[in-house]
């Protein structure tokens, strides 16, 4: 919300000299957050100026200028920038005519952009300023012509500040509304909250309108809401009043273009201004219809199955059952709360207005705007709740202005339909306000602050009885006016205590090992990452699955981006995402993780269908369970990915790129932080190269893989062709892992140390072959490592040679050459027992 400091002050006090950056500090103090400051960011001198000759000359361009004299200052006197009282100056508008008051940015002025005036040499003459559009002020995007300020209804002297003549001298403030305070989008709204931070004096511009006697013949509305959603009429109140005899033509004030300018409002025509001027001044959002264009009296309804209406914007629109219209004897003629129809909008040819304030329903209102993409500035101050009391006003309001700008004439009476219901009291007890924020307020000043805010409030056994006032929806329990009470009397009340942790209690082991593991990922040079947990149909397909079979996910209800409706069942399509990016930004060499939840619905079971309690009552055992049984599995994972060069090139070493040796790190690092033991054997998964996976399992449960991703999916990522991958079910790593730590003595004789080569079936996996060895080498065996892997001349057809280094070390005794060569043979027995295993000579 934008609000300028000259319309705040007209309803509010505001002391001489307060700066934007002061009232943004002290509605800070209320919870209103700053965002902005905006202004016209003009620079004198600026001024008003009379067109006393010109001569139009053509150019050898095929453009035709006019070389005008224009008085800046009266006859004698000097001009604002200290030169002679008539200036030369070069125009290519030709909109204009002698004894036209214009506007002229003379020399030492700076315009928007900034755009800094000096006399310049141009078309063969001196051109001593400039004569200013709306555009170039700031005030519109009108550039086609100069600004008359005729048009404006304007005949100031020569040489007045143009700048202050227009309202240009003003600034505006910008603020962020949070959905709860929609009371904030108007300037009464603003200015209440700025009295509550100041204690300025706060005068209500709703008191400041004329009333109106209310009568049933001054305009016929019926609402016609026979099928009420969630209980609630669509709409509760509706205001009308009459206005005759209006020009659409006159100029808007410059006043009010200013003002609307800097409140982010286009100026569009008078009768549109008035409208927007009074929803931005009260918060209530305005209607006008071109009253000779209505058929008959108004209806407000329910859509029908299938109607159409075309919309303000000149769009067919396909409305829902659930949208609200208003109609007359034709049908539909506006969006109620969203936007008016295109056959009875007010144009230059209206001559008697309709003047509409309404209140609707802030869900069907939110509801109907999302459905049609139409973020209306109306739309935006109905769905956070419009004050259902100053309908009345509202158009008593615009008609007053029309009468002032427009040269209407009011009809004596006003039609209004009010059916909201009595705001119900809250029980506030004494003490509670103190107990929920932790300040000792007394009893005085928690009255005094919901008095402030316009409740009333009724002593009572034992407390405060409080009625809301209508412009605070929010306000609906104690914990609200509790909250109520710290705001207006101040945060800076609330101490800042660190709550002291309760004894024996702390993080789990599966949080500890969580938090353990992504340290020692980034000790190892990872970078984590936080992706989104949305995935698209075909990527939960492609990698929630090892095998391609058909797997369920979660679908959202209101998807942020709709080709991503699903909730992920693995972590890779983030990961790749992530890398995507960054070598999109010439990061090639990357080393991500990421430790997150995925989605894992069982197949067929419907989840999410448990009915919500309602928001101010403690829920059930029962209701909590069936809450709990509608939330599918969510177990953690780890991801890893990985591209690039793990070593980069340089002298005496060539560039080592990423691959499956490096995914296998990863699980590595993960057994030195859990204490698990993974154990890797070969695997496949559709979306990992084959040969190139590992399946990995703990106690022979399979808990994840590791390898590299096919190339083809990498190339349609835009990866390189190598991608080393992990994924890891890392809860189920945890909980598989037994939590005690064995430590094992460092031995201090000396070891022995031998090599065994054997020759296997190629489709034997070397851990295996090297479990057997290290079962049958019994408890000397100290160390197993692979160290070669050989297939070619030599090795029969259909086999491998693989090279294990044993180190043997007793812990009482030096080994000799035999034992240790025993050890090794017994090893290699029970190889051959299990895969087939011959020793190489």
């Amino acid at each position: 919300m934008r609000v300028p400091l000259s319309w705040l002050a007209e309803y509010v006090e505001l002391v001489p000299g307060t700066t934007p950056e002061d009232v943004h500090a002290a509605l800070v103090k209320v919870g209103l957050e700053e965002e902005d400051v905006h202004t016209f960011d003009l620079e004198g001198p600026i001024v008003v100026g009379e067109v006393l000759d010109f001569v139009e000359e053509a150019q050898s361009n095929g453009k035709t200028i006019r070389w005008c004299q224009v008085r800046v200052a009266p006859d004698g006197e000097t001009a604002a920038d200290g030169g002679p009282a008539v200036h030369g100056v070069v125009c290519g508008a030709r909109n204009f005519f002698v004894g036209d008051k214009v506007v002229v940015t003379l020399p030492g002025a700076v315009l928007p952009g900034p755009f800094p005036i000096a006399a310049r040499k141009t078309y063969g003459h001196v051109s001593d300023g400039m004569i200013a559009s709306a555009r170039e002020l700031g005030l519109g995007e009108d550039h086609d012509g100069i600004l008359r300020l005729s048009t404006l209804g304007i005949d100031a002297p020569v040489g007045t500040d143009a700048i202050a003549l227009l309202g240009l001298d003003d600034a505006a403030i910008e603020i962020n509304v949070t959905p709860d305070r929609g009371y904030a989008f108007s300037i009464r709204g603003v200015a209440r909250e700025y009295a509550h931070a100041t204690g300025a004096r706060f005068r209500d511009p709703v008191e400041q309108a004329v009333p109106v006697d209310v009568s049933p013949d001054a305009f016929s509305v019926v609402i016609d809401d026979v099928a009420p959603i969630r209980g609630r009429l669509g709409s509760s109140v509706f205001a009308t009043r009459i206005v005759r005899g209006v020009d659409p033509t006159r100029p808007t004030p410059a006043w009010m273009i200013a003002r609307l300018k800097l409140a982010g409002i286009r100026s569009i025509s008078v009768l549109v201004d008035i409208t927007n001027y009074v929803m931005l001044e009260l918060g209530q959002p305005i209607h006008g219809y071109d009253l000779d264009q209505l058929r008959g009296g108004l209806v407000v309804r329910r859509a029908t199955p299938g109607e159409k209406f075309t919309t303000l914007d000149g769009k067919e629109r396909t409305l829902h059952v659930e949208d609200l219209v208003v109609t007359d004897d034709r049908g539909p003629i506006g969006l109620g709360g969203v936007m008016g129809g295109a056959e009875t909008e007010m144009s230059e040819a209206t001559r008697n207005v309709l003047v509409e304030a309404a209140n609707w329903d802030p869900v069907s209102i939110a509801r109907t705007a999302r459905r049609h993409k139409l973020p209306s500035e109306a739309a935006k101050r109905y769905e956070r709740g419009v004050d259902p009391e100053i309908a009345a006003a509202a158009v008593s309001r615009v008609a007053q202005l029309m009468v002032d700008l427009a040269g209407g004439t009011a009809d004596d009476g006003g039609s209004l339909i009010q059916t909201t219901p009595d705001r119900q009291a809250i029980l506030l007890p004494h003490g509670f306000v103190s107990a929920i924020i932790g300040v000792e307020y007394t009893e005085a000043e928690v009255h005094d602050a919901l008095a402030e805010i316009g409740g009333a409030i009724t002593a009572v056994d034992g407390g405060f009885s409080v009625v809301p006032p209508a412009w605070r929806p929010d306000l609906t329990g104690r914990e609200e006016l509790a909250e109520e009470v710290a705001r207006l009397i101040g945060y800076d009340r609330i101490p800042s205590v660190l709550p002291v942790a309760p004894p024996g209690r702390g993080l789990t082991r599966s949080q500890r090992l969580r938090r353990r593991t992504a340290d020692t990922l980034a000790a190892a040079g990872s970078t984590e990452v936080l992706s989104f947990p949305f995935a698209s149909e075909s990527e939960n397909a492609l990698f929630g699955s090892a095998d391609g079979a058909l797997v369920a996910s979660v679908r959202i209800a209101n998807a942020l981006d709709q080709t991503a409706p699903f909730l992920r069942r693995s972590l890779v399509p983030g990961l790749i995402g992530a890398a995507r990016r960054n070598l999109s930004r010439g990061l090639t060499d990357l080393d991500l993780f990421e430790i997150g939840t995925v989605f894992l619905p069982e197949q067929g079971r419907s989840y999410g269908s448990a009915e919500l309690p309602v928001g101010n009552e403690k829920p059930g055992d029962e209701v909590l369970a069936a809450l709990d049984a509608g939330i599918p599995p969510q177990p953690r994972h780890l991801g890893a990915l990985i591209v690039g060069d793990v070593v980069a090139k340089q002298p005496g070493q060539f560039a080592v790129h990423a691959g499956i040796a490096d995914a296998l790190d990863v699980v590595r690092q993960v057994e030195l932080a859990t204490g698990a033991r993974i154990e890797a054997v070969q695997g496949s998964h559709q979306a990992m190269h084959p040969g190139r996976t590992a399946e990995l399992r703990v106690s022979g449960t399979v808990v994840g893989f590791a390898g590299e991703l096919l190339p083809t999916i990498a190339a349609d990522a835009d990866l390189p062709r190598v991608v080393a991958l992990v994924e890891l079910d890392l809860d189920a790593v945890i909980a598989l892992t037994e939590p005690a730590v064995e430590a094992h003595a460092i031995g201090t004789l000396p070891a022995a140390t031998q090599d065994l080569s054997l020759i296997v079936p190629v489709d034997a996996a070397a851990a295996e072959v090297a479990a057997a060895i290290r079962e049958g080498a019994g408890e000397l065996l100290e160390h197993l490592a692979v160290v070669d892997d050989y297939r070619g001349q030599g090795v029969p057809a259909g086999a491998k040679s693989l090279t294990f280094a044993l180190r043997f070390r007793a812990a009482d005794r030096t080994l000799t050459a035999a034992e240790a060569s025993e050890a090794k043979l017994a090893g290699a027995a029970l190889a051959h027992e299990r895969v087939g295993a011959t020793i190489r000579e």
